[in-house]
């Protein structure tokens, strides 16, 4: 037996008792006549005392010698701390150790294992496995087990089925780009991994499985960033006979229910809002609630004097920041060339600081008023201490501009609380997006969304108002989860692959078998996907997946502890039918 207990169990009420403890060495302090060594495993740490009063000498010299990370086993007895700890739990008693066994020594790690590393991203990502004995890791992990864990038990509760899809599938021309794996055994032909399951899922309700999920591994050969990495996890789910109501009940249960069984807290209010206010109100699809700031458009109250630049402007838009009207001008004139940047691209800003005696202070009070300000004040909701900014030109830029101002601002200010929860639902999207490149129009989720009841003769007449039977849902600015309801006639879905510019023979050569199953009696049905690795991260009060994953990948998609994506061989090569054209 390696252990009687874990480290983190004992407590005064063991006060006495033989023990036997196994993990790692954290730390050992040695005062001559004493050492005192640190003890980690999963659950804890425990101090370890052994001295000349008590210890023999060749125990003691054996303590002495330890190193940080060795793995070790002792046994000894429970006894009252001197010195307490009120920091962690068994700060109260310590183990005088008897016997101690080295299990495995340890080279000297290339970091320090504690909450506050002195090792960086990179290096810590190559050595993730040491890097998952620190605490804020590990229970990163534990938590993300923990969520895993009550989505199955509440999923379960309402009837759902766990079904595993096939990994090796077939690439298809729609969404990102796919991962794709050679057939030995099928030469010059290839499988892909799944993007999602979306089209097996559908099958599963046309085989009478009604409510189906599964937590599943998804890869996308995508670019990089915070909160993506090539292979993430859904939490997949599909129903039958369900309208879209039936759905958005269903998953606003398991997200209240997640919110209170995870993180303690109760919510009670899912506010809808359409795909088009989202962005008039805030310049984006997944916007954060948890603060104001919404859009006031100006173009009426700001286009009527010399000012050229707001003249020209297809939209002149603002909001007001709250308490921000005590800037100095050198923090004004940071925030301009912030917004300045490539990564923003807005040519400039104009502010206002609206004064706490109703007066107003702008970069333009060569142009305008002080009865015109005021309007601005009003299309904004401008409080006196706040500041108005304002962004102008092409409308889509310029909204999503804004709308990253206004997050900036937000996080400036402190309003976006990791511990508050603000859920909202996004509604009636836009079925189709015009590649404005191409001139072309792609799914706005996927081939397989269901127009809106009565739209779908609009494909033919205006096809950009056609509205999707589609709905995300958002917390705290992230989209954590998004679904729709599903074309199950053969037919519309014919008429959808037509407007996405596929002819009859590509939609039967990539989607035949679906369209073969919707001639065996279809039920009506749709579903929703959850990302769990932004879900994870977002409950755990974060914004980045990556601490939330065991093994990550970094921002080029490589996974730097193994060296992945690597070469492989000529002889594997050759018994794949590959041949590389690579220039020496």
């Amino acid at each position: 037996m390696y252990r009687s207990h874990s480290c983190g169990e004992l407590r005064e009420l063991h006060i006495g008792q033989k023990v036997t403890l196994s993990g790692w060495v954290a730390k050992t302090r040695d005062k001559g006549f004493v050492v005192w060594i640190d003890l980690r495993d999963r659950y804890g740490i425990i101090q370890l005392v052994l001295d000349e009063d008590r210890t023999n000498a060749e125990l003691l010299e054996q303590a002495r010698n330890l190193g940080r990370e060795f793995v070790i086993q002792v046994k000894g007895e429970v006894i009252e701390r001197a010195s307490k700890n009120a920091n962690i739990p068994t700060g109260n008693i310590e183990v005088l150790v008897s016997e101690l066994t080295i299990l495995n020594e340890s080279k000297t790690p290339p970091f320090t294992i504690e909450n506050e590393t002195d090792g960086g991203e990179d290096l810590r990502m190559k050595y993730r496995y040491l890097d998952i004995r620190r605490n804020p890791v590990k229970d990163n992990l534990i938590f993300r087990s923990k969520v895993a864990m009550e989505v199955r038990k509440f999923l379960s509760g309402e009837g759902f089925i766990e079904v595993e899809t096939p990994y090796l599938i077939k690439s298809t021309p729609e969404g990102a780009r796919d991962f794709v794996v050679p057939s030995r055994m099928n030469e010059g032909q290839f499988y892909a991994l799944p993007q999602s399951p979306q089209t097996f899922k559908q099958l599963l309700m046309v085989g009478g499985m009604d409510k189906y999920f599964q937590i599943v591994k998804c890869f996308r050969d995508e670019d990089l960033r915070a909160d993506r990495q090539p292979e993430f996890t859904q939490i997949d789910c599909e129903m039958a006979f369900v309208e879209q109501e039936d759905i958005l009940n269903v998953f606003e249960n398991l997200t209240k229910y997640l919110l209170k069984e995870v993180n303690g807290v109760e919510i009670d209010s899912f506010p809808r809002m359409t795909y088009d206010d989202a962005m008039a109100k805030y310049g984006n699809d997944k916007p954060d609630i948890r603060f104001g700031m919404e859009f006031g458009e100006l173009n009426a109250v700001t286009q009527h004097k010399d000012f050229g630049v707001f003249n020209t402007a297809e939209l002149v838009v603002g909001i007001a920041v709250p308490g921000a009207a005590e800037y100095t001008r050198k923090e004004l004139d940071a925030l301009v060339n912030w917004v300045k940047r490539p990564q923003i691209g807005a040519n400039g800003m104009v502010y206002v600081k609206c004064n706490e005696d109703g007066s107003f202070k702008s970069t333009v009070d060569k142009f305008y008023d002080q009865d015109d300000l005021a309007k601005w004040a009003e299309a904004t909701g401008a409080n006196p201490g706040d500041l108005i900014c304002v962004l102008s030109g092409d409308a889509n830029k310029t909204r999503s501009q804004l709308s990253v101002l206004r997050m900036e601002m937000a996080t400036k200010l402190g309003l976006r609380n990791p511990n508050e929860f603000a859920p909202l639902w996004v509604v009636d999207f836009p079925l189709l997006e015009l590649d404005e490149e191409t001139g072309h129009y792609h799914a706005m989720h996927h081939p397989f969304t269901s127009p809106k009841p009565g739209q779908l003769a609009m494909l033919d007449t205006d096809p950009g108002a056609v509205r999707a039977n589609a709905y995300d849902l958002v917390l705290n600015g992230n989209e954590i989860g998004g679904g729709s309801i599903r074309i199950h006639d053969k037919d519309m879905q014919a008429t959808m692959f037509k407007h996405l510019g596929f002819t009859p023979e590509e939609a039967r050569a990539q989607f035949g078998f679906l369209m073969d199953a919707f001639q065996y009696g279809a039920p009506p049905h749709g579903g929703l996907a959850f990302g769990l690795d932004r879900l994870v991260a977002i409950l755990g009060g974060q914004e980045t997946i990556r601490d939330f994953i065991a093994f990550p990948k970094n921002n080029s998609g490589r996974d730097v502890m193994i060296d992945a994506p690597a070469p492989i061989d000529n002889a594997q090569l050759k018994e794949l039918s590959l041949k590389l054209d690579i220039q020496e």
